[in-house]
């Protein structure tokens, strides 16, 4: 018995459906994929359909392109399938969905079962093969990074909500496949190279002999997609959404079928009457549905799959009515209205609202603010470039820049080093804040000896800079009561489940959410990876799910934060910030107060109405304009100024955006508020302006712009980009400077022509002149007041290193707390 095969039958047995936990117990933004398998594989499942030369693109380039086999599978079950579904007496060949598995593998690890693979491929026929091929289960990894194998995943079919069918087309020449899960996961796209694959090159031979057309059932162009969806119909019930007809529901339930609206199709005579290249054949003069003439919010939603919006904050009745509010204002310019009430935005109400209510409350101010954009303007670069009256020519962004090698860049502050910081006798600090801010901002705290524990403290808060080493022992001693005295109040009513009424309710919601998030956050880093415990409570919806010690201590961490917090409440994104804090510390109490102190900078990113994030991401719209006004035109010609594209990234700090180890050198360099307390968004200006030429040369419209920037996840460099990010701060820094400057000089004086002229002059800018007409002559129409330039409150905001809290009137305001009693 192989080494897998004795595993799989000491495994303890587990629930025949998984549940949600499950699904991506890694972050997927983070590009992050599971495999799902059966407990009870027993020596193999049978390989029922394969189709090879199936890819992934991890990057654009072509050479890292990782060829595989999409395949549907069936596992051993002696069980049927109880979840409800539309589809309970659709004709199936006795096969429950949860016991199909739809995998993709890559050539690489098939191993000796490479020849079944392919003989089953080569099969020809309609039906599964009359002899049963065996191959191994596929694969089970939690990280795809550094592995080819890492991409690898089997998912079951009754845990696949959707897939997105990209057929060829003239602009995509190799058609494609995402699958889309219940738990809100979606999977890598895979890309058929039909012209590679043995099976489909003998399938359109065969139609073309047989029929002498190498087209499919009603003119449909054949190829290696519509055989997955063929074949996965023989089980399961598939339905074809009639407003996309791209997106195919399977095993829809009822209020699935209702959302995507009355023209669901499912039988394949309905489905064949549209073309692979999303032509509708109709009658002469008949629309078209080609993807080239789509709106480019369908296109969008098309693209990127269902996920690419983060479900970060919690959903309520107010915010969707105040999004709608929104939405039907009669003051939206048209093409914001129609954006906002595309029936594809709609359809994700439920599931995207904080992102949706960002939208929403950005196209409101575009409204608020169109009266003031006619009388003043944001300084540009180039206008400061006038002012200097320099040849330098067209403005230079980083200039200074390639100065800051990464030589020169300081090596990481080491536990020794610390040391040295502190007086041995007292343990107070003995140089300056700014010199120990400035090494760690530059060199970053050694990842290994432990130093992190110590500084992140600093850092964050908890201790003062210049306290003894004995008060912070008082200290932590201090904290330590009260953090156990805050998890006692919550621990006392696990008993009554959280208490009667809204706020047992609320409790109850509280600790569910938590939980089902702790379990998907950050799984491929090792203090989260095991589930070598039991769960401890078994009338737990993830009872069934393995767990360990360091994410039962988030869970408590997080339900005493919501104790400690009322007026704020716990919403998804959260536990991301959570995570590190706890893996560097190790010790709930100590770490619990360094995520509280983190939370005091961060709760704006978690209001009910996103007015945190629109702030923050109206500052960056405006740091662009200033710094880079061309690129910033292109943005606003793309529909992209609302910079919805950095939503994700500005929420939980690059979290997901950057490896592990990345993400606590960028944080603890964050923390140091060196330059400026807002120092994220210049690392959000350094990756745009990174890209700046594929952005400016090739991506025209909002969903290219959010599609290429969301798929930047774990491809940028974090060094050079804070090299970058600090070159553009201090650039921005002497460009302020300079208008300031110019706005000490006195504003030349206007010549009066007429006794009766009045002028107003101001130090911010050109006068402007109101003259009365001629004794006689009728009043000359009025010429438009010349733009006032100005540097915005938001732009000086950056300059500050004081951390901005919320006052505790504005978090009760706008929290999703514990309801008022």
């Amino acid at each position: 018995m192989s080494q897998q095969d004795s595993q799989a039958a000491d495994a303890p047995p587990r629930s025949a459906s998984p549940s949600n936990s499950f699904y991506a117990l890694s972050d997927d933004e983070e590009g992050e994929y599971n495999t799902i398998t059966h407990a009870e594989t027993g020596r193999g499942v049978k390989l029922l359909f394969s189709k090879s030369k199936v890819y992934v693109h991890p990057t654009p380039s072509a050479k890292d392109n990782i060829p595989g086999y999409i395949a549907l599978l069936q596992q051993r079950g002696h069980h049927r399938d109880e979840r409800p579904s539309s589809s309970s007496s659709y004709e199936t060949n006795s096969i429950a969905s949860s016991d199909l598995l739809l995998a993709w593998v890559p050539e690489s690890s098939l191993g000796d079962s490479a020849s079944i693979y392919v003989k089953v491929d080569l099969c020809d026929g309609d039906s599964p093969p009359k002899q049963s091929y065996l191959v191994p289960p596929p694969p089970t990894v939690t990280s795809h990074v550094g592995s080819v194998g890492g991409y690898a995943f089997a998912i079951p079919v009754s845990a696949i909500y959707s897939l997105l069918v990209r057929p060829p087309s003239l602009g995509w020449w190799y058609g494609s496949v995402i699958i889309n899960s219940r738990a809100g996961d979606s999977f890598p796209a895979l890309f058929f190279h039909d012209n590679e694959c043995q099976s489909t090159i003998l399938q359109k031979k065969k139609l073309a002999r047989d029929t002498f057309d190498p087209f499919g059932e009603n003119g449909q162009m054949f190829w290696g997609g519509d055989e997955v969806v063929r074949w996965l119909r023989r089980y399961v019930k598939i339905e074809r959404s009639g407003a996309e007809p791209n997106i195919y529901l399977v095993e829809p339930s009822k209020e699935d079928s209702e959302a995507f609206g009355s023209k669901l199709t499912s039988s394949a005579t309905q489905i064949g009457r549209q073309d692979s290249f999303g032509m509708q054949h109709r009658g002469p003069g008949g629309p078209s549905n080609r993807d080239a003439q789509m709106d480019p919010f369908v296109k969008f939603v098309k693209e990127t799959g269902w996920n690419i919006m983060e479900k970060f904050s919690k959903v309520t009745t107010f915010t969707r009515r105040a999004a709608q509010d929104f939405v039907d204002n009669p003051n939206l310019p048209p093409q914001v209205r129609r954006l906002l009430k595309n029936p594809e935005v709609q359809t994700l109400q439920d599931e995207f609202d904080s992102a949706r209510i960002y939208l929403a409350r950005w196209a409101m101010g575009i409204q608020e603010q169109s009266d003031r954009d006619r009388r003043q303007r944001i300084w540009s670069a180039h206008d400061v470039m006038e002012l200097e009256d320099t040849d330098v020519g067209e403005f230079e962004l980083l200039e200074g820049a390639s100065s800051l090698s990464l030589e020169e860049r300081r090596k990481t502050v080491t536990m020794k080093e610390w040391n040295t910081f502190f007086d041995p006798q007292t343990g107070r600090l003995s140089i300056t804040i700014d010199e120990v801010k400035e090494r760690i901002f530059h060199g970053g705290l050694d990842a290994e000896d432990g130093v992190r524990k110590e500084a992140w403290l600093f850092l964050l808060g908890v201790y003062e800079w210049y306290s003894t080493s004995d008060e912070r022992k008082a200290q932590i001693a201090s904290l330590r009561d009260q953090y156990y005295k805050l998890k006692l109040s919550w621990w006392e009513r696990l008993d009554g489940d959280g208490g009667e009424g809204e706020t047992g309710e609320w409790w109850r919601e509280q600790k569910g959410r938590i939980e089902k998030d702790v379990h998907r956050t950050d799984r491929n880093v090792p203090i989260f990876m095991g589930e070598d415990i039991p769960h401890p409570d078994p009338s737990s919806p993830f009872a069934e799910v393995g767990t360990n010690v360091h994410l039962e201590q988030m869970k408590e961490m997080l339900l005493t934060y919501n104790e400690y917090n009322k007026d704020l409440g716990y919403v998804q994104g959260m536990s991301d910030l959570l995570a590190p804090i706890y893996a560097v510390i190790q010790d709930d109490a100590v770490a619990f107060w360094g995520f509280q102190k983190f939370m005091e900078r961060m709760e704006r990113n978690f209001l009910r109405d996103q007015s945190g994030m629109r702030s923050q991401l109206l500052t960056l719209d405006q740091l662009v304009q200033f710094m880079d006004p061309t690129l910033w035109n292109h943005l606003q010609s793309a529909d992209s100024t609302n910079f919805f594209f950095f939503f994700r990234m500005i929420l939980v700090w690059y979290k997901r955006e950057f490896a592990w180890l990345d993400v606590l050198r960028l944080w603890e360099g964050l923390w140091t508020d060196y330059l400026s307390a807002n120092f994220h968004l210049f690392v959000a200006l350094a990756i745009l302006e990174r890209h700046r030429d594929v952005i400016m040369e090739h991506l025209k419209h909002f969903d290219e712009v959010l599609k290429y920037v969301n798929e930047l996840s774990n491809t940028i460099d974090l060094e050079s980009t804070l090299i970058r990010a600090e070159a553009l701060f201090k650039r921005f820094q002497r460009l302020v400077e300079a208008i300031d400057k110019k706005g000490n000089f006195p504003a030349p004086r206007v010549i009066q022509q007429d006794s009766s002229t009045s002028s107003t002059t101001t130090n911010s800018g050109p006068s402007t002149d109101a003259r009365s007409p001629g004794k006689g002559k009728a009043p000359e129409p009025a010429s438009p007041a010349p733009q006032q330039k100005v540097i915005t409150p938001e732009l000086r905001k950056l300059l500050s290193k004081n951390v901005e809290v919320l006052p505790r009137k504005t978090v009760a305001q706008k929290g999703d707390g514990m309801p008022a009693k």
